[in-house]
């Protein structure tokens, strides 16, 4: 039996070690393989069953950040269209988002979610810096060297623009769900 002094100490160090973890999270297959990899590797070590308080299971924490590209209404005719685009924009969010706390909620990790608005890795890096994560976990999309070229990397600018680790996280071979 454990005694009160030791459950103390076992409290007070989970505090000290309180993780922040930012999960980039998009409508791609990636981002959805970087967050289930990110709670199963970074918050396994807290299951229900080893005795920790659901308290104590808190204390590290994800949060869900969905950039949703930012709307130009100069390319559209003024008035119901540009609502309607706004209106799809945060369904969309929505929609990534509840998906993304359901399997957060089902390791039973604490998370929160934000809706930023803008190019995704600028607004990635600017999260990142003021919520002072100890970790951002993107997905990979797998681009050629041609599209990566040509379009950009989100992952790659925000590991070389963030101030913290930056995990990229590769989706399994197909053969490995075969």
């Amino acid at each position: 039996m454990e005694t009160t002094a030791a459950v103390e100490r076992r409290t007070e160090a989970s505090v000290e070690n309180k993780m922040k973890v930012l999960v980039a999270i998009d409508e791609s297959d990636g981002s959805f393989c970087a967050l289930r990899w990110a709670l199963d590797q970074l918050f396994s070590n807290y299951p229900v069953s080893a005795g920790l308080e659901l308290q104590e299971q808190e204390q590290n924490s994800i949060t869900l950040v969905n950039v949703q590209p930012l709307f130009q209404p100069f390319i559209y005719p003024a008035g119901p269209v540009i609502d309607a685009v706004k209106k799809a924009q945060e369904e969309n969010a929505a929609n990534i988002l509840s998906r993304a706390l359901q399997m957060c909620r089902q390791k039973k990790v604490k998370a929160e979610t934000l809706i930023l608005q803008g190019d995704p890795k600028d607004k990635i890096c600017q999260a990142a810096e003021e919520l002072h994560v100890d970790l951002v976990v993107l997905g990979s999309r797998g681009l050629g060297t041609i599209k990566r070229a040509l379009l950009g990397s989100v992952s790659n600018y925000c590991v070389h623009h963030v101030n913290c680790p930056v995990l990229i996280v590769k989706p399994p071979t197909k053969s490995a769900h075969d």
